[in-house]
């Protein structure tokens, strides 16, 4: 070890750029860690996510994917919201938008933190240490959340997320892989005891056992990584969810604890989430209402095909005119299924089969035709 404390170094640099807790592990991670991975992607748990199963080899451990790692340090950065977002589930006339997308992209906010906490910590460390680091922010081919949990910052909980005793579900973690091996922090303790409170509350049943995930039931998969239309079985099950969803994160108990985040690009809560003008939104106007949002990354398309899910199961009446034009008019097939659907759950027999006379005059995709079945 140098004189001095480099432990202490590294968690000064944390509080000078803000992070609400810093931990420091090896990049050695249980044998355990790459079982589940390797189930998750045999069973098709992934779903359309290809990318996954197309990195196995590097993500399954740190040192496949830099074979210098030898310590990782991970930086949390506390997002908890003002209210429990399970309060915003009945407000049927409303988009619900998952907490962390609610605010500026935290990627990019988190990812320019980790270069100048880098690039700081080269400087003080001694240049004969020959110091190499890479800073990753959950979209790199890395195991955050088993690297968090080997490094104390909290536990992975049965719904697969992590725990903190101190932030509860709320934590954005940046990760940053050194060369060289520091003092290291113990591995905390798993607190979940019998509670399954994050398995019971998921809409869709996606966890089929404790700390298992089938991903491609998952309403955050569903409405942001499915490509394609959601299948009719899960629909119902959205309710009002239109980015994501926070069930199992806001049900934990552990959330009594948290706190609500001191950051104002994750506190902004700017954005209207009528539904009613979100499914009026044309592409540009998408793009300029969601700039510097990770909701933006889906596209168009696919979140006002979420809208429509929501909007069927809005029970309001005053969004038919909205859904029949984007039956009619709307340029994507995607938008125009899940119109279709969301109509039949709102409108007349009546109505329905006039809109379906006029709408199977033109329409030449089978697909949204078989979403009829008036």
């Amino acid at each position: 070890m140098y004189k001095f404390d480099e432990k202490k170094i590294i968690q000064d640099l944390a509080k000078e750029f803000n992070f609400d807790v810093c931990k420091i592990t090896d990049t050695n991670l249980p044998i355990k860690t790459e079982a589940r991975l390797k189930e998750f992607i045999e069973l098709g748990f992934h779903g359309e996510m290809n990318w996954l199963a197309d990195s196995y080899e590097r993500r399954k451990s740190p040192l496949n994917l830099w074979e210098e790692a030898k310590s990782a340090i991970i930086l949390g950065l506390n997002y908890g919201p003002k209210d429990n977002p399970l309060k915003k589930i009945n407000k049927k006339n409303l988009g619900n938008i998952s907490v962390y997308a609610q605010g500026k992209d935290y990627h990019k906010i988190i990812k320019g933190r980790l270069k100048l906490f880098s690039s700081k910590l080269i400087s003080k460390l001694p240049k004969e240490k020959k110091t190499k680091i890479k800073v990753f922010v959950d979209t790199a081919p890395l195991m955050e959340k088993p690297l968090a949990e080997k490094s104390g910052l909290g536990w992975q909980g049965k719904h697969t997320n992590l725990v903190s005793r101190d932030f509860g579900s709320w934590l954005f973690l940046g990760i940053i892989l050194v060369n060289h091996s520091f003092e290291y922090d113990s591995q905390e303790k798993n607190y979940c005891g019998s509670c399954t409170k994050c398995l019971d509350i998921c809409p869709t049943d996606a966890f089929y056992k404790e700390n298992k995930l089938d991903a491609s039931k998952c309403i955050s998969y569903l409405t942001i990584e499915h490509r394609n239309a959601i299948p009719k079985k899960f629909r119902t099950a959205i309710g009002n969810r239109i980015f994501g969803c926070d069930d199992c994160l806001a049900i934990c108990p552990w959330n009594k604890y948290a706190k609500i985040t001191k950051e104002i690009h994750f506190n902004e809560n700017k954005y209207n989430f009528n539904l009613n003008e979100l499914l009026n939104l044309s592409d540009q106007e998408f793009r300029k209402k969601f700039t510097g949002s990770p909701i933006k990354r889906i596209g168009r398309d696919r979140f006002i095909r979420n809208c429509c899910i929501a909007a069927g199961n809005s029970k309001n009446k005053e969004l038919i005119p909205t859904l029949e034009n984007l039956i009619i008019k709307d340029q994507s097939f995607l938008v125009r299924g899940a119109a279709i659907w969301a109509l039949q759950q709102l409108d007349n027999k009546n109505n329905l089969k006039n809109i379906k006379r006029r709408h199977s005059s033109f329409e030449k995709n089978k697909d949204v035709l078989a979403e009829w079945y008036v």
